[in-house]
């Protein structure tokens, strides 16, 4: 038995019925997210998509950094993106801890020292969530033609109300 048998075998029934054979891989609908990789969250989902029609790049804090900023240029020029949303959430555990906090705790949890290693957490989210609208319209290679919006994720009620 492997750690990853229940998995395995969840994707041999996903597989059976598989429909995105031979998809090309362009954003159906034109739309690109970046939001946290919080579980609660079902991007596609929330927006009423399938899988398919959006370019999806996840990370704690749902933050546009150089790894995501490049998957959003790509995806203007490459994958028929043409919308850009930034969706954090509320009670995002990276807005509940300082620098210091995340650390001691990522610390304590491995048994060895993790004060070397940034963790990046948001002090002020609808600040950092303005913030990443800018520099994703300022971005030299986002042309005007793309619309970017910044939307905050209630986790309770599933509803997303825009912000920038």
């Amino acid at each position: 038995m492997g750690d990853f048998d229940d998995l395995l075998a969840a994707n041999k029934e996903y597989a059976a019925d598989f429909g995105l054979a031979g998809f090309d891989g362009v954003a159906k609908a034109g739309v690109a997210i970046v939001t946290c990789m919080d579980s609660r969250i079902d991007p596609l989902g929330l927006l009423g998509l399938a899988p398919g029609d959006a370019k999806i790049f996840r990370n704690p804090g749902g933050r546009v950094y150089e790894q995501a900023m490049e998957a959003l240029v790509l995806g203007v020029h490459l994958l028929g993106v043409q919308r850009i949303l930034v969706i954090p959430h509320t009670s995002c555990a990276m807005t509940k801890f300082s620098e210091a906090e995340l650390q001691a705790k990522v610390g304590a949890s491995a048994g060895v020292d993790a004060s070397w290693h940034a963790f990046h957490p948001i002090a002020d989210q609808l600040a950092a969530l303005e913030a990443d609208v800018r520099k994703v319209k300022a971005h030299p290679l986002i042309p005007e033609s793309v619309s970017v919006g910044g939307f905050i994720y209630d986790v309770e009620t599933g509803l997303l109300e825009q912000k920038f």
